[in-house]
Protein backbone atom coordinates (compact mmCIF):
# COMPACT_ATOMS: atom_id res chain seq x y z
CA UNK A 1 0.00 0.00 0.00
CA UNK A 2 1.76 3.67 -0.85
CA UNK A 3 1.38 5.80 2.37
CA UNK A 4 3.32 9.06 0.61
CA UNK A 5 1.31 11.92 1.88
CA UNK A 6 0.47 14.63 -0.98
CA UNK A 7 3.22 17.10 -0.60
CA UNK A 8 2.12 20.42 0.85
CA UNK A 9 1.31 23.32 -1.46
CA UNK A 10 2.27 26.54 1.45
CA UNK A 11 5.17 26.65 3.76
CA UNK A 12 4.22 28.47 6.88
CA UNK A 13 7.43 29.68 9.08
CA UNK A 14 7.25 31.76 12.23
CA UNK A 15 8.67 31.26 16.02
CA UNK A 16 5.54 33.23 16.90
CA UNK A 17 2.68 31.14 18.23
CA UNK A 18 -0.13 33.95 18.28
CA UNK A 19 0.98 34.77 14.46
CA UNK A 20 1.10 30.99 13.22
CA UNK A 21 -2.35 30.45 14.82
CA UNK A 22 -3.85 33.23 12.65
CA UNK A 23 -1.95 32.05 9.74
CA UNK A 24 -3.17 28.00 10.51
CA UNK A 25 -6.96 29.84 10.70
CA UNK A 26 -6.49 30.83 7.17
CA UNK A 27 -5.04 27.88 5.60
CA UNK A 28 -8.00 25.76 7.01
CA UNK A 29 -10.28 28.32 5.66
CA UNK A 30 -8.57 27.57 2.56
CA UNK A 31 -9.06 23.68 2.76
CA UNK A 32 -4.69 24.05 2.56
CA UNK A 33 -2.84 21.54 5.08
CA UNK A 34 0.60 23.71 5.17
CA UNK A 35 3.97 22.61 6.01
CA UNK A 36 4.91 24.55 9.12
CA UNK A 37 8.48 25.30 10.10
CA UNK A 38 9.38 26.81 13.77
CA UNK A 39 12.69 27.97 13.52
CA UNK A 40 15.37 29.84 10.82
CA UNK A 41 16.96 26.07 10.44
CA UNK A 42 13.90 24.47 9.33
CA UNK A 43 12.97 27.24 7.00
CA UNK A 44 16.18 27.30 5.28
CA UNK A 45 15.72 23.15 5.03
CA UNK A 46 12.36 23.60 3.04
CA UNK A 47 13.00 26.83 1.41
CA UNK A 48 12.46 25.67 -2.09
CA UNK A 49 9.89 22.61 -0.78
CA UNK A 50 6.36 24.50 -1.90
CA UNK A 51 5.27 26.53 -4.33
CA UNK A 52 4.16 29.27 -1.62
CA UNK A 53 6.05 30.53 1.50
CA UNK A 54 4.67 32.79 4.20
CA UNK A 55 7.04 33.72 6.40
CA UNK A 56 6.43 35.71 9.50
CA UNK A 57 8.38 39.33 10.46
CA UNK A 58 10.63 36.97 13.11
CA UNK A 59 12.16 34.96 10.80
CA UNK A 60 12.63 36.91 7.24
CA UNK A 61 14.57 39.10 9.51
CA UNK A 62 16.81 36.19 10.24
CA UNK A 63 16.21 34.95 7.02
CA UNK A 64 17.76 38.03 5.31
CA UNK A 65 21.00 38.22 7.62
CA UNK A 66 22.19 34.91 6.12
CA UNK A 67 21.54 35.68 2.12
CA UNK A 68 19.15 32.97 1.75
CA UNK A 69 18.39 32.27 -2.35
CA UNK A 70 15.98 34.71 -4.02
CA UNK A 71 12.68 32.58 -5.07
CA UNK A 72 9.24 33.78 -6.63
CA UNK A 73 6.11 32.93 -4.21
CA UNK A 74 7.88 34.28 -0.78
CA UNK A 75 5.00 36.73 0.95
CA UNK A 76 6.06 38.22 4.36
CA UNK A 77 3.72 38.69 7.10
CA UNK A 78 3.65 41.22 10.08
CA UNK A 79 1.51 43.06 12.19
CA UNK A 80 -0.04 46.51 11.95
CA UNK A 81 2.67 47.28 14.85
CA UNK A 82 5.57 46.45 12.25
CA UNK A 83 7.09 49.38 10.91
CA UNK A 84 9.35 49.99 7.82
CA UNK A 85 11.19 47.43 8.82
CA UNK A 86 8.59 44.67 7.59
CA UNK A 87 9.43 46.29 3.80
CA UNK A 88 13.45 46.27 4.58
CA UNK A 89 13.44 42.23 5.54
CA UNK A 90 10.66 41.82 2.97
CA UNK A 91 13.20 43.37 0.46
CA UNK A 92 16.15 41.71 1.71
CA UNK A 93 14.89 38.32 1.32
CA UNK A 94 12.89 38.58 -2.35
CA UNK A 95 9.40 38.70 -1.13
CA UNK A 96 6.84 39.30 -3.42
CA UNK A 97 4.34 40.67 -1.24
CA UNK A 98 3.62 42.00 2.69
CA UNK A 99 0.64 41.46 4.68
CA UNK A 100 -0.37 43.23 7.55
CA UNK A 101 -2.77 41.50 10.12
CA UNK A 102 -5.54 41.80 10.86
CA UNK A 103 -6.13 44.40 8.15
CA UNK A 104 -4.32 42.68 4.94
CA UNK A 105 -6.13 39.04 5.44
CA UNK A 106 -8.16 39.07 2.84
CA UNK A 107 -5.27 39.52 0.53
CA UNK A 108 -3.61 36.80 2.02
CA UNK A 109 -5.99 34.51 1.66
CA UNK A 110 -6.48 35.20 -1.89
CA UNK A 111 -2.33 33.83 -2.24
CA UNK A 112 -3.73 30.95 -0.55
CA UNK A 113 -6.62 30.14 -2.83
CA UNK A 114 -4.49 31.16 -6.06
CA UNK A 115 -1.84 28.38 -4.68
CA UNK A 116 -4.93 25.77 -3.77
CA UNK A 117 -6.28 26.54 -7.53
CA UNK A 118 -2.63 25.71 -9.06
CA UNK A 119 -2.51 29.76 -10.24
CA UNK A 120 -4.49 32.10 -11.48
CA UNK A 121 -6.51 30.92 -14.92
CA UNK A 122 -7.65 33.62 -17.40
CA UNK A 123 -10.95 31.19 -18.51
CA UNK A 124 -12.54 32.59 -21.92
CA UNK A 125 -16.15 33.30 -20.02
CA UNK A 126 -19.29 33.68 -22.71
CA UNK A 127 -22.63 35.29 -22.04
CA UNK A 128 -25.32 33.80 -23.62
CA UNK A 129 -29.07 35.54 -23.53
CA UNK A 130 -32.14 34.67 -25.25
CA UNK A 131 -33.22 37.58 -27.59
CA UNK A 132 -36.96 36.84 -26.88
CA UNK A 133 -38.56 33.70 -25.22
CA UNK A 134 -37.85 30.19 -26.73
CA UNK A 135 -34.99 31.81 -28.67
CA UNK A 136 -33.09 28.83 -28.09
CA UNK A 137 -30.34 30.28 -25.73
CA UNK A 138 -29.87 27.91 -23.04
CA UNK A 139 -29.85 25.26 -26.30
CA UNK A 140 -26.43 26.70 -27.60
CA UNK A 141 -24.97 27.84 -24.34
CA UNK A 142 -24.96 24.45 -23.63
CA UNK A 143 -23.70 23.16 -27.17
CA UNK A 144 -20.50 25.46 -26.35
CA UNK A 145 -19.83 24.44 -22.88
CA UNK A 146 -20.09 21.08 -24.25
CA UNK A 147 -18.25 20.98 -27.61
CA UNK A 148 -15.81 22.87 -25.76
CA UNK A 149 -15.22 20.27 -23.04
CA UNK A 150 -15.06 18.06 -25.54
CA UNK A 151 -12.41 19.95 -27.52
CA UNK A 152 -10.20 19.11 -24.27
CA UNK A 153 -10.83 22.68 -22.57
CA UNK A 154 -11.51 22.66 -18.67
CA UNK A 155 -14.84 23.98 -18.95
CA UNK A 156 -17.53 24.89 -16.61
CA UNK A 157 -21.65 25.34 -17.50
CA UNK A 158 -23.21 28.10 -15.50
CA UNK A 159 -27.48 28.58 -15.35
CA UNK A 160 -27.84 32.07 -14.29
CA UNK A 161 -31.74 31.96 -14.65
CA UNK A 162 -33.11 30.55 -11.71
CA UNK A 163 -37.11 31.24 -13.47
CA UNK A 164 -35.49 29.51 -16.83
CA UNK A 165 -36.37 25.75 -17.55
CA UNK A 166 -32.86 24.15 -16.10
CA UNK A 167 -30.14 23.32 -17.46
CA UNK A 168 -29.84 20.38 -15.39
CA UNK A 169 -32.90 19.23 -17.03
CA UNK A 170 -31.71 19.28 -20.53
CA UNK A 171 -28.34 17.46 -19.46
CA UNK A 172 -30.09 14.97 -18.20
CA UNK A 173 -28.82 15.53 -14.38
CA UNK A 174 -31.17 16.29 -12.55
CA UNK A 175 -30.89 13.22 -10.02
CA UNK A 176 -26.97 13.43 -10.11
CA UNK A 177 -25.66 14.17 -6.73
CA UNK A 178 -23.83 17.72 -6.73
CA UNK A 179 -24.65 21.11 -5.15
CA UNK A 180 -26.75 23.32 -6.88
CA UNK A 181 -27.15 27.15 -6.50
CA UNK A 182 -29.04 27.24 -3.41
CA UNK A 183 -26.14 25.24 -1.22
CA UNK A 184 -23.84 28.71 -2.23
CA UNK A 185 -26.69 31.77 -1.80
CA UNK A 186 -24.33 32.77 1.38
CA UNK A 187 -20.95 32.88 -0.47
CA UNK A 188 -18.60 36.42 -1.20
CA UNK A 189 -15.34 36.79 -0.84
CA UNK A 190 -12.99 34.28 -1.95
CA UNK A 191 -14.30 30.79 -2.77
CA UNK A 192 -11.71 28.42 -3.23
CA UNK A 193 -11.85 27.23 -7.14
CA UNK A 194 -11.06 23.42 -6.81
CA UNK A 195 -13.79 23.24 -4.10
CA UNK A 196 -16.52 24.43 -6.09
CA UNK A 197 -15.35 22.47 -9.38
CA UNK A 198 -14.93 19.32 -6.96
CA UNK A 199 -18.51 20.08 -5.45
CA UNK A 200 -20.61 20.59 -9.01
CA UNK A 201 -21.74 17.27 -10.63
CA UNK A 202 -20.30 16.46 -14.16
CA UNK A 203 -21.29 15.25 -17.85
CA UNK A 204 -18.56 13.51 -19.08
CA UNK A 205 -16.02 16.22 -17.41
CA UNK A 206 -17.88 19.13 -17.68
CA UNK A 207 -18.77 20.44 -14.70
CA UNK A 208 -21.98 21.97 -14.29
CA UNK A 209 -23.63 24.81 -11.99
CA UNK A 210 -27.94 24.73 -11.98
CA UNK A 211 -30.74 25.44 -10.06
CA UNK A 212 -32.61 22.41 -7.94
CA UNK A 213 -36.68 22.39 -8.20
CA UNK A 214 -36.64 25.03 -4.90
CA UNK A 215 -38.22 27.87 -4.92
CA UNK A 216 -35.23 29.66 -4.69
CA UNK A 217 -35.27 32.73 -7.11
CA UNK A 218 -32.79 35.16 -6.35
CA UNK A 219 -29.20 35.94 -6.54
CA UNK A 220 -26.86 38.34 -4.79
CA UNK A 221 -24.29 39.93 -7.11
CA UNK A 222 -21.88 39.77 -4.25
CA UNK A 223 -22.86 35.50 -4.36
CA UNK A 224 -22.64 35.63 -8.67
CA UNK A 225 -19.77 37.50 -8.57
CA UNK A 226 -17.40 34.90 -5.82
CA UNK A 227 -18.94 32.02 -7.79
CA UNK A 228 -17.78 32.99 -11.11
CA UNK A 229 -14.55 34.27 -9.77
CA UNK A 230 -14.12 30.83 -8.90
CA UNK A 231 -15.41 29.13 -11.86
CA UNK A 232 -12.75 31.59 -14.17
CA UNK A 233 -9.89 30.79 -11.88
CA UNK A 234 -10.37 26.69 -11.96
CA UNK A 235 -11.56 26.78 -15.96
CA UNK A 236 -10.20 27.38 -19.83
CA UNK A 237 -13.85 28.16 -20.77
CA UNK A 238 -16.85 29.28 -18.81
CA UNK A 239 -20.61 29.50 -20.33
CA UNK A 240 -22.99 31.08 -18.56
CA UNK A 241 -26.53 31.11 -19.71
CA UNK A 242 -28.33 34.67 -18.55
CA UNK A 243 -31.96 35.63 -18.24
CA UNK A 244 -33.31 38.60 -20.44
CA UNK A 245 -34.44 40.69 -17.03
CA UNK A 246 -31.79 42.73 -15.30
CA UNK A 247 -30.99 42.87 -12.25
CA UNK A 248 -27.65 43.31 -10.32
CA UNK A 249 -26.40 39.29 -10.26
CA UNK A 250 -27.25 39.47 -13.79
CA UNK A 251 -25.73 42.78 -14.78
CA UNK A 252 -22.32 41.00 -12.63
CA UNK A 253 -22.53 38.14 -14.83
CA UNK A 254 -22.71 40.01 -18.22
CA UNK A 255 -19.97 42.89 -17.05
CA UNK A 256 -17.41 39.55 -16.21
CA UNK A 257 -17.80 37.82 -19.40
CA UNK A 258 -15.48 38.56 -22.40
CA UNK A 259 -18.55 38.51 -24.74
CA UNK A 260 -22.18 38.19 -24.80
CA UNK A 261 -24.14 36.58 -27.25
CA UNK A 262 -27.58 37.55 -28.10
CA UNK A 263 -29.69 34.60 -29.63
CA UNK A 264 -32.18 35.79 -31.97
CA UNK A 265 -34.67 33.68 -34.44
CA UNK A 266 -34.56 35.12 -37.58
CA UNK A 267 -38.37 36.69 -37.62
CA UNK A 268 -39.51 40.19 -37.38
CA UNK A 269 -41.43 39.29 -33.61
CA UNK A 270 -38.39 38.08 -32.43
CA UNK A 271 -36.19 40.71 -33.71
CA UNK A 272 -38.40 43.49 -32.57
CA UNK A 273 -38.40 42.05 -29.04
CA UNK A 274 -34.76 41.33 -29.16
CA UNK A 275 -34.09 45.33 -30.35
CA UNK A 276 -35.30 46.28 -26.81
CA UNK A 277 -32.65 44.37 -25.16
CA UNK A 278 -29.51 45.71 -26.94
CA UNK A 279 -29.41 48.97 -25.00
CA UNK A 280 -29.06 47.60 -21.84
CA UNK A 281 -27.04 45.07 -23.02
CA UNK A 282 -24.38 47.54 -23.99
CA UNK A 283 -24.32 48.99 -21.08
CA UNK A 284 -23.56 46.07 -19.25
CA UNK A 285 -21.74 43.72 -22.11
CA UNK A 286 -18.21 44.82 -23.35
CA UNK A 287 -18.67 43.00 -26.47
CA UNK A 288 -21.83 42.04 -27.61
CA UNK A 289 -22.84 40.19 -30.55
CA UNK A 290 -25.74 38.41 -32.06
CA UNK A 291 -26.34 35.05 -32.85
CA UNK A 292 -29.53 34.10 -35.30
CA UNK A 293 -31.29 31.88 -35.19
CA UNK A 294 -33.41 29.39 -37.88
CA UNK A 295 -37.06 30.45 -37.45
CA UNK A 296 -40.29 27.94 -38.10
CA UNK A 297 -42.19 31.47 -38.70
CA UNK A 298 -40.37 33.31 -41.46
CA UNK A 299 -36.70 33.80 -43.12
CA UNK A 300 -35.27 36.96 -42.59
CA UNK A 301 -31.78 36.98 -43.57
CA UNK A 302 -29.46 36.61 -40.69
CA UNK A 303 -27.09 39.82 -42.42
CA UNK A 304 -30.70 41.61 -42.19
CA UNK A 305 -31.00 40.72 -38.31
CA UNK A 306 -27.50 42.07 -37.40
CA UNK A 307 -27.87 44.89 -39.65
CA UNK A 308 -31.48 46.14 -38.12
CA UNK A 309 -29.52 45.46 -34.49
CA UNK A 310 -26.89 47.39 -35.04
CA UNK A 311 -24.54 44.29 -33.74
CA UNK A 312 -22.09 42.11 -35.49
CA UNK A 313 -22.87 38.78 -36.72
CA UNK A 314 -20.97 35.77 -34.44
CA UNK A 315 -22.56 32.89 -36.23
CA UNK A 316 -26.30 31.57 -37.60
CA UNK A 317 -27.98 27.98 -36.15
CA UNK A 318 -30.10 25.90 -38.45
CA UNK A 319 -32.87 24.30 -36.55
CA UNK A 320 -31.96 21.05 -35.30
CA UNK A 321 -35.21 18.71 -35.60
CA UNK A 322 -34.81 15.90 -33.06
CA UNK A 323 -32.74 17.79 -30.69
CA UNK A 324 -35.90 19.08 -28.99
CA UNK A 325 -37.48 15.48 -27.99
CA UNK A 326 -34.68 14.40 -27.25
CA UNK A 327 -33.84 17.40 -24.54
CA UNK A 328 -37.21 16.50 -23.05
CA UNK A 329 -36.43 13.40 -22.62
CA UNK A 330 -32.98 14.01 -20.78
CA UNK A 331 -30.64 13.51 -23.40
CA UNK A 332 -28.84 16.44 -24.78
CA UNK A 333 -26.69 14.67 -27.75
CA UNK A 334 -26.10 17.24 -30.83
CA UNK A 335 -25.55 15.71 -34.05
CA UNK A 336 -21.80 15.90 -34.16
CA UNK A 337 -21.79 17.41 -37.98
CA UNK A 338 -25.60 18.73 -37.40
CA UNK A 339 -26.38 22.54 -37.33
CA UNK A 340 -26.07 23.16 -33.16
CA UNK A 341 -22.48 21.39 -33.76
CA UNK A 342 -21.28 23.86 -36.42
CA UNK A 343 -22.41 26.61 -34.79
CA UNK A 344 -21.02 25.93 -31.44
CA UNK A 345 -17.46 25.13 -33.36
CA UNK A 346 -18.00 28.34 -34.82
CA UNK A 347 -17.97 30.18 -32.04
CA UNK A 348 -15.28 28.24 -30.01
CA UNK A 349 -13.17 29.11 -33.26
CA UNK A 350 -14.29 32.78 -33.25
CA UNK A 351 -13.09 32.73 -29.59
CA UNK A 352 -9.88 31.02 -30.60
CA UNK A 353 -10.70 28.11 -28.35
CA UNK A 354 -8.54 25.43 -30.97
CA UNK A 355 -8.06 21.76 -29.56
CA UNK A 356 -6.57 21.62 -26.08
CA UNK A 357 -2.76 20.14 -26.58
CA UNK A 358 -2.02 18.16 -24.27
CA UNK A 359 0.83 18.89 -21.94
Amino acid sequence: MDTTSVPASVLMATTNEVLLDDLLRLAAAASITPLVEHDLHGLRRSWQSCPLVVVGRDLAELLAHKQADHRPGVVVVGSALDGDELYRCAFEIGADAVFRLPAEEPGLAGKLADTLDGGVRTALTLAFVGGCGGAGATTLASAVAVFGNRRGFRTMLIDGDPLGGGIELALGIERDDGDRWPKLLNASGRISAAALRSALPTVDGLAVLSWDQSDVAVLSPETMSSVLGAAQRSSDLVVVDLPRRADPAVEEGFIRAAATLLVVPRDVRSVAAAKRLVGPLRAVAGDLRVVTRESRVSGLAATDVASHLSLPLATNVGWERDLPDAMDQGRFEPRPRGPLARAASTLLDVFGLLEAVAA
